[in-house]
């Protein structure tokens, strides 16, 4: 019978069957405990503060690579390019608005996405309504610091989403069983 050793696998034969043991990888992983008086955690919500300066300028960067999106579309119509585009930088909004302290700009870009997500035919997708949704999305976070924008973003964006349910059924219409799924409520409360 072979000797178990961690650097390499090893076979152990017997008469009707064989043990394989494969190298043990997680042998070499270092697991670090925490000294005394060392918070982890506070160690990362500080990094995050320092960075927090930061965040401002990262979002609004985002805004303007969803507008440049946006203008190509404009320009270019949609094609494999300008989808790409337009897809990744409002997704990327959607998904960093709330790590950059910008939460109430997500909803607005998440109707974005749904919209290019549902659409059967993207070339059917009106300008118009792609343009109310990136404009929303950057006065949101421009007038972030309104004492009023939660109210001016909870209206906006209900708007922009009952104007993009509107599309979407309409778009839709031929697929009953796609549009049930897409119109059923959310499953998460408060979506």
């Amino acid at each position: 019978m072979a000797e178990t050793n961690n650097n390499r696998m090893t076979i152990q034969m017997f008469g009707d069957h064989e043990i394989i043991t494969p190298v043990n990888k997680l042998e070499k992983l270092k697991v670090k405990f925490v000294a005394p008086g060392d918070d982890p955690i506070a160690r990362a919500e500080a990094a995050l503060a320092d960075l927090s300066g930061e965040f401002s300028g990262w979002m609004t960067a985002e805004c303007d690579r969803l507008d440049a999106a946006r203008t190509a579309v404009k320009q270019h119509g949609f094609n494999e390019r300008t989808f790409d585009e337009l897809f990744h930088a409002v997704h990327d909004v959607k998904s960093d608005a709330t790590t950059y302290g910008f939460p109430l700009a997500a909803p607005a870009a998440e109707s974005l996405c749904r919209i290019i997500e549902h659409s059967p035919d993207t070339s059917r997708i009106p300008v118009a309504l792609i343009d109310q949704h990136v404009d929303a999305v950057r006065a949101i976070v421009r007038e972030y610091a309104r004492p009023d924008i939660a109210d001016v973003a909870t209206t906006l964006t209900r708007t922009l989403r009952q104007v993009s349910d509107e599309f979407l059924v309409q778009e839709n219409r031929h697929r009953p069983d796609y549009l049930d799924g897409l119109m059923a409520p959310p499953l998460v409360p408060g979506e």
